[in-house]
Formats: C-alpha cells, sequence, structure tokens
C-alpha cells in the first residue's frame, strides 16, 4: 500500500535536492541516466503513486529510490521465480511464456510485435495475476480490459473499474467482455483493431511501442492518461530481453 499524498510530496522535495553530475569523461551519461529517473519519479508522484502496475512500470533505479523513502514497498522491485532481479514480478516469465504463441499469432496479423502485445496483456491483466472474473469466480480470460458494448455478443461479467475523466479518477461499475480461454481474448482482441478504422493508427507499428500507444490513444482505446507510458515501459522490458 502507497503512502499518504504528504509522503509523495516530501519525497519529491527529496529528490529535487539531488544535484546531477555535470562534466568530466563519463558523466554525461550518468546525468542523462539521472534525469530520466527524476522524471520517473515526478510522474509517479504527480499521478499520486499510482496502483501497482505504476510501479512496475518504473524504470528500477527510480523504484529502488521510492522504496528507500518509503513511498512504495521494498518487494515492489520484482524478482523472478528464482529470486533473482529480472524486471518481472513472480510467475511473470511463466505468464508471458503460457501467452507467446498467442501473441506472435496476433502480432503477425497486426504487424505489431509480439513483445509489444504481451506486455499490453501483462499491464491489464495484472501479469495474469489479477484476472477480471464471474460473480461465481470464473476467469474471464479478458487479457485486454475489453467491454461488452451493446454489439457484444458473447458472455459478460460487471465489475467495478477505474475510469478517467478530465483528469479526474472515477470508480464505476462496467460490463467486460469472458471468453472460454485466452486464445478467444487474442483473437476478438485482433478483430478489434483491424475491423475498427478508430485503430487503425496502430496497425503495423512493429516495434514501435510510442507509435502503437498513440495509435490505441487516437482511438480512445483507455481513459488512464499513463496508459501509453505504462506500456511502454513494460514493452521495453520484454524487447530488451530483461
Amino acid at each position: 500500500m502507497l503512502r499518504p499524498d504528504a509522503a509523495f510530496r516530501a519525497g519529491a522535495a527529496a529528490f529535487d535536492a539531488v544535484a546531477l553530475p555535470t562534466g568530466g569523461a563519463g558523466q554525461g551519461d550518468f546525468a542523462a541516466l539521472m534525469r530520466d529517473v527524476k522524471q520517473d519519479v515526478t510522474n509517479f508522484i504527480e499521478n499520486g503513486g499510482g496502483d501497482s502496475d505504476a510501479v512496475m512500470g518504473l524504470d528500477a533505479a527510480a523504484r529502488a529510490y521510492l522504496a528507500r523513502q518509503g513511498m512504495v514497498p521494498v518487494a515492489a522491485d520484482p524478482v523472478s521465480a528464482a529470486g533473482q532481479p529480472d524486471g518481472l514480478p513472480v510467475d511473470g516469465r511463466a505468464f508471458l511464456d503460457a501467452i507467446a504463441p498467442l501473441a506472435a499469432e496476433t502480432g503477425r496479423r497486426l504487424g505489431v510485435s509480439p513483445e509489444i502485445l504481451a506486455a499490453q496483456a501483462a499491464l491489464e491483466s495484472g501479469w495474469g495475476q489479477r484476472p477480471i472474473r464471474q460473480s461465481d469466480g470464473r476467469d474471464t480470460h479478458n487479457l485486454f480490459g475489453l467491454k461488452a458494448g451493446g454489439a457484444w455478443q458473447g458472455d459478460s461479467a460487471s465489475i467495478a473499474t477505474t475510469e478517467y475523466e478530465g483528469g479526474a479518477k472515477l470508480t464505476r461499475t462496467e460490463r467486460f467482455r469472458s471468453y472460454a480461454n485466452p486464445g478467444e481474448a487474442f483473437r476478438d482482441f485482433g478483430r478489434l483493431l483491424l475491423d475498427n478504422p478508430r485503430y487503425q493508427g496502430a496497425l503495423n507499428t512493429g516495434g514501435d511501442v510510442a507509435a502503437y500507444a498513440r495509435g490505441l490513444a487516437r482511438g480512445g482505446y483507455a481513459t488512464d492518461p499513463q496508459y501509453g507510458a505504462k506500456l511502454a515501459r513494460i514493452a521495453a522490458r520484454l524487447q530488451s530481453g530483461e
């Protein structure tokens, strides 16, 4: 659990006091790294800390700084099943291995890197650990957070979800699509992007996660103003093989 806003403001002031090195061999690269970390921390604080996905999306150095300030749990720096830091939560690699063939198949259809689609599924489902469930506890396998609009003919589940309107965070109950298995979720997601003109900008973006995220944003895929940034951070880890 994150600490109150007062702690975030105090942490922001503390970080502003950190002097960035200038001049000297190798100092430029370090200064650039520190500026990136500072921006990560500043964005995190300005957005009220966010949820566990926001913590996961942070650079390791930014997470370590926030943990030292008591703003995120030390355990937020994820470890692999073997207990070694690797940029993924426990069981994260098992989740990625399970959806890898589906991400590859859908990626070929969309012209998008499988790592980006896997990152999106991880972001939407909490690495498979926070699935949308039916009232009886059954998993909906909704890996992309797709809502069940009026035209949806399949099964659905109603849950409380967070939306953003005019920058304000709201909680409301929405209906989400329900699938028999993850394969159905990937295929339905692929059809959505291929058939809906609103998302044409996300197609054939290859490994360019920024272009893909912009295409989704233009189509109104998510209301979270930080959605693209969260997706980009996770995708960058997967693309780098961390």
